[in-house]
């Protein structure tokens, strides 16, 4: 299938009504068709993964094409490069968001890159930083606790940034990381209880937030 073949399929599924939807939740509809995530999940399972046409639906900036390009992206054939080049496009949460979750927490690199975009100024890709934190908790079943531990720091240094995308997406990657096991939740809490203390509303509102659902879980 060409890419221009993709988008023809993804328009016949288009709905203008679904673009008012995307601006009443925060998302830019500048470069949308209107394709409800369901309709583009079938696609994606129609193509299945192809890393070349994955590429070059990124490569259009159409919002569904970008979605689906990283639905139907091999995760092995992913490189810092293109994860790089690939935030550094990142124009709302919700690609962001999909991105991180289909496709870059399971690559090799997802550890090493969550650590180096928390720090970034920018912020879909500060986003990108945490979402890819909390994807990995939550997707890969098997990562030992060791590899956690590094991103309770990163986490409590940056929750005072009050940025709605960056402080809901650094109170995500806690929550998903205390919801992992009891020895994790107990760090999670601590971390959140020293966050709390912060003289930040961000600070605050993360902790406590992370509290309401960590504490008592185990």
């Amino acid at each position: 299938m060409t890419p221009q073949e993709v988008i023809e399929q993804l328009k016949q599924s288009a709905d203008t009504s679904h673009l008012e939807g995307m601006k009443r939740f925060g998302i830019d509809n500048s470069k949308a068709l209107g394709v409800s995530m369901p309709k583009v999940r079938a696609l994606a399972k129609e193509i299945k993964k192809d890393q070349a046409l994955s590429i070059r639906l990124w490569d259009t900036g159409i919002h569904e094409c970008r979605i689906l390009a990283s639905m139907i992206g091999d995760p092995k054939l992913v490189t810092p490069e293109q994860m790089d080049s690939w935030v550094a496009d990142f124009a709302s949460w919700d690609v962001c968001d999909q991105v991180c979750g289909n496709l870059f927490d399971r690559t090799p690199f997802a550890i090493e890159k969550a650590l180096e975009y928390s720090t970034h100024e920018e912020e879909y890709i500060k986003r990108a930083g945490f979402v890819l934190m909390a994807e990995f908790a939550v997707h890969d079943k098997k990562a030992p606790d060791a590899a956690f531990m590094p991103f309770f720091p990163v986490i409590e240094r940056e929750a005072w940034d009050n940025r709605n995308f960056v402080k809901k997406a650094v109170n995500w990657a806690l929550r998903q990381i205390g919801k992992r096991n009891k020895t994790l939740n107990q760090m999670a809490i601590s971390t959140a209880k020293r966050i709390a203390l912060q003289d930040s509303r961000s600070a605050k509102w993360i902790a406590a937030d992370a509290l309401r659902e960590l504490e008592n879980r185990f």
